[in-house]
This record gives structure tokens, C-alpha cells and sequence, in this order.
């Protein structure tokens, strides 16, 4: 959420028609070069940065997680979800990292024998319309830098919310369901998981409280 949306322009979301999914051989070719700029030799653990989901539903097994910083991005409801959270003819907003500023998040150190199938699956969820661009980036955690696989908002794609009236986002968040369910429990999960994890997010916390003020009552989530 950018904080000065209350002055942003309705955005209008994307036609049915011009959301295209990734062919098999289209998400492999991603996946391949994404492996091949870390050199990965079949062998090496490799970290995998959540923000969103990922933090409280990673779905894969890891072999250790920490907190990390990430510089140079912020997270940010600028994602149209036209599959997880929404449909083509009403998509949702799903969480991505747009540029600027910094952002709190979880890694997960993925073992080397794990790495394909983890990184496969990791993709068909991430990348079905390849509204993200896979990067190794440098996170900071107590422990030391590491560098893990981030997935960064792709600004140039039609799925790309800059940003958004605070009306407009509460009635998408609201009202949008996908396979993986309602839009707004998406947003109310993260919330908690960032909450349970120590993190603060100012942002995600004003959504939270806008969400609250639109329903008229407390949002029900796990603590």
C-alpha cells in the first residue's frame, strides 16, 4: 500500500482476455536460468526469501529459517491476482516487491537434494504468469548475508498495480476469491504471520486497520 493512495486514480484492472498463463516449457526455461546464474551444481543448499505466503505457508520442506532484511524493495499489495486470490474477471491484490525502500521477510535454506523438486513447485506457484522476476539478491540476517532466490515485482507487466485509492483496494481485497481463497484472508494471514514473527509493518498495518473500518468489525485470523 503506498501511503499517499488516497490520491492515486482508480486502477483499472486488466481484461480478461489479455492474462495469459506460462506454457511448461516457458516456466522450465525460467527456472533453468534462474539456477544457472547461481551456478548450481546439483549439490549446494539454496536460500528462498518469503514476504507473503511463503512465510506462513511455504508448503516445502527446509532445513533452517531465519528473519532477513532485504534492501532496495518494499512489500506492497501491487500485484493483480487473476488465479490464487481472484479471477480473471475479478482479480485480487496479492502481495509483491516493489522498488525502493527495505523489507522484512523470512529465508529458508532449501537442501541441495531438494532443490528441483522444491524449485518446480516453487515456480508453478510463483510464476504461472510470469508477473515476477526471479533474483539472487543479498539478505541481511543476524547470522550473516546470505543471498537468496527473491521474486520481485515485474513493473512491466499488466499485472502491475503502482498504486491504488484506499476505497478501491478495500472493495478488491473484500470481495476477490481465488483457488486459494478469499483475497482478504491472503492479507489478514500475512498480517499475523508478520505479527507471530516480530516483524512490524507499517503499511500492512494500515490495510489491516483500513479492512476493519470497511467490514464495520474486527476481521477474524489466527493469532
Amino acid at each position: 500500500m503506498n501511503m499517499d493512495s488516497s490520491f492515486a486514480q482508480p486502477s483499472e484492472a486488466p481484461k480478461p482476455c489479455s492474462f495469459r498463463v506460462l506454457t511448461d516449457d516457458e516456466r522450465n526455461a525460467s527456472l533453468r536460468q534462474s539456477l544457472d546464474q547461481v551456478q548450481w551444481c546439483g549439490e549446494q543448499d539454496l536460500w528462498v526469501y518469503g514476504y507473503g505466503s511463503l512465510i506462513w505457508r511455504p508448503d516445502f520442506e527446509f532445513v533452517e529459517q531465519r528473519q532477513a532484511l532485504l534492501r532496495g524493495y518494499h512489500r506492497a499489495l501491487c500485484l493483480w491476482s487473476r488465479i490464487n486470490r481472484g479471477t480473471p474477471e475479478q482479480p485480487g491484490l496479492v502481495f509483491g516487491l516493489d522498488v525502493g525502500g527495505s523489507c522484512r521477510g523470512m529465508a529458508f535454506r532449501i537442501p541441495g537434494r531438494d532443490v528441483p523438486k522444491v524449485f518446480d513447485a516453487l515456480w508453478q506457484r510463483e510464476m504461472p504468469s510470469g508477473a515476477y522476476i526471479p533474483r539472487w539478491l543479498r539478505c541481511r540476517t543476524t547470522q550473516g548475508d546470505i543471498r537468496a532466490l527473491v521474486f520481485t515485482m515485474n513493473r512491466k507487466t499488466d499485472a502491475y498495480v503502482p498504486r491504488m485509492p484506499d476505497d478501491q483496494l478495500m472493495q478488491v481485497v473484500h470481495s476477490a476469491q481465488g483457488i486459494n481463497g478469499p483475497c482478504i484472508e491472503y492479507v489478514m494471514e500475512t498480517a499475523s504471520a508478520l505479527r507471530r514473527s516480530k516483524i512490524l509493518d507499517k503499511r500492512l498495518q494500515s490495510v489491516v486497520q483500513l479492512l476493519q473500518s470497511y467490514t464495520g468489525q474486527a476481521i477474524p485470523h489466527q493469532a
